[in-house]
């Protein structure tokens, strides 16, 4: 044991733990933990200019590090700030910790209106976290963060959050640091396996369905494998794009928004293998389906005939593969039959322009392992479906949380996380107001991702409904803009206006190879619907 204050108590639980980097908004109730933090000078501290972005730029590190993201913030508005971006790493099964300030322990519960108060704080985050725990002695830190570091890598990848009154932080003990834990993801259960391996080597055409958990738990190499053997189709939601290139045969990609003619087709497949997905619209499903999940809770939740398999999903496929390798040889090889399917979804009567063009510019501007950050945009929204994607971890997006605002900070986090990487994030003019004020950050930090701005001076989806739904009576759907490239260099940021897809490609290649944080604008027009 060692006699330090909780604040270094803390700072040095979290660098022995992994933290590595810290995006956070210090204030009056952490002074301890930043005296801490002065200390430890393994962890990197990047301050940003709202507690919005302290948890957006610890998800992007998180998704695209996989490993963990770290986020600081004082209590009340300060986690309730961040709380937008908590919901949306909660529902991207992303590994986020949290650590927030409290008010003073006697003061906690009692309701006096004393600075940054919440009555009940734990309440209000526990919607959107995994677990979260209150910690008021110093010498629990160290045990705390260790169940904290536990909750992130076990089972589903999900926020957490610790809160710490400022007491607790200055106070000295004597205190016990521990050293970092190994965790386990085990694979599905034997018996249940084997049962599985029988059900898909008798399927005649079986289809691979893949989301998130496949990404998580970097589990693309044993998909590939075990769609190679049984030849079977691969096709992934937004959040599973890159477990399975898109250059490989096997990949369909994901669902086409409408006139997929994959859809006709699914009804010949006999059996899904359902791999890291929920599962969330079942009704494209009417055949037997075998889910991997490591939450045992989304087994079976949105589709009644589900085998379910409990695990984790690289593991897991992992032992399927040996069990349908020992019972028979590999199908045969089925390439030409899947191009020409490939085909036909590519065909240009499935597009919707403008949205494909950009989208395709956006593509060939970045190299195959560059990141993008999907915003909630009409480019965006194309690009679920048509943005093709050949590695893991390098296509994020806001999962069913859906928020504006979201795309630039995760595009700056994941930069963090991947520095030698092109990092990309495509926003609309009204999202990216939510977090211009990160451009400040981006300076400060030197931190060189680059934001698409498609400015159609509205709430694009907002306006066009209005005008298509409701015979042209529009309220609250237009919006008034600065000059984005004025403003972007007014931060000390690159600027840049950009005409038309042919002008975005050449400024976003020119962009990635400049080692400066930079704004593209393009100006366009209201849109057809992406979907």
């Amino acid at each position: 044991m060692a006699k330090m204050t909780g604040g270094q108590a803390l700072a040095k639980s979290l660098y022995r733990e992994g933290v590595r980097v810290i995006f956070g908004l210090p204030g009056v109730q952490l002074y301890h933990l930043m005296d801490g933090l002065y200390d430890e000078t393994g962890i990197r501290f990047i301050n940003t200019r709202h507690e919005q972005a302290t948890a957006y730029m610890a998800d992007g590190y998180a998704r695209a590090s996989g490993g963990i993201g770290t986020a600081l913030v004082v209590p009340g508005p300060g986690l309730q700030n961040a709380s937008a971006a908590i919901g949306t790493a909660y529902a991207a099964s992303s590994p986020v910790f949290v650590v927030a300030g409290q008010v003073e322990r006697d003061m906690i519960g009692v309701d006096r209106g004393v600075l940054h108060e919440i009555n009940d704080q734990l309440d209000t985050i526990r919607p959107v976290t995994k677990w979260a725990h209150r910690i008021l002695d110093p010498a629990e830190i160290p045990s705390a963060v260790h169940e904290a570091m536990h909750q992130l890598k076990t089972g589903r990848p999900r926020p957490v959050e610790i809160e710490i009154p400022p007491e607790t932080l200055a106070d000295e003990a004597d205190i016990e640091l521990l050293e970092p834990g190994i965790f386990e993801r085990p694979a599905a259960n034997g018996a249940r396996l084997r049962e599985a391996a029988k059900m898909i080597g008798e399927a005649s055409n079986p289809l691979i369905y893949i989301g998130g958990g496949a990404v998580a738990s970097d589990a693309g190499e044993a998909l590939v494998e075990i769609a190679e053997f049984l030849q079977a189709p691969v096709m992934t939601t937004a959040e599973g794009k890159g477990a399975i290139s898109d250059r490989h045969y096997l990949s369909m990609g994901g669902f086409r928004f409408r006139n997929d003619p994959w859809m006709d087709r699914m009804r010949k497949h006999d059996l899904v293998l359902a791999v890291g997905t929920r599962l969330a619209n079942p009704n494209v499903l009417s055949q037997k389906v075998v889910q991997i999940d490591i939450d045992e809770e989304e087994l079976g939740r949105n589709y009644d005939d589900t085998f379910g398999l409990h695990g984790d999903a690289r593991r897991t496929l992992e032992e399927l593969q040996k069990l349908l390798s020992a019972s028979g040889a590999p199908r045969q090889n089925r390439q030409a039959e899947m191009e020409e399917m490939k085909a036909e979804r590519a065909s240009p009567d499935f597009r919707v322009e403008p949205q494909h063009g950009y989208t395709q510019a956006i593509r060939n501007a970045m190299p195959d392992d560059g990141i993008i950050v999907a915003g909630m945009t009409q480019i965006g929204y194309y690009s679920r479906s048509n943005f093709p994607v050949y590695e893991p971890r390098t296509y994020l997006t806001s999962s069913y949380f859906g928020n504006l605002g979201f795309a630039y900070p995760v595009a700056l986090g994941a930069k963090v996380a991947k520095p030698d990487k092109a990092v990309v994030a495509v926003s609309g003019d009204g999202g990216f107001l939510f977090n211009s004020q990160e451009l400040a950050t981006a300076v400060k930090h030197k931190i060189n991702a680059v934001v698409v701005v498609f400015n159609d001076n509205a709430f694009g989806n907002v306006l066009r409904d209005q005008v298509n739904r409701f015979d042209g009576r529009t309220i609250g759907a237009e919006v008034h803009n600065p000059d984005f490239v004025k403003l972007a260099e007014a931060y000390g940021a690159r600027g840049v206006l950009a005409n038309g897809a042919a002008e975005l490609e050449a400024a976003l290649s020119e962009s990635l190879t400049i080692e400066a944080p930079t704004l593209i604008e393009v100006p366009v027009g209201m849109m057809p619907s992406p979907f």
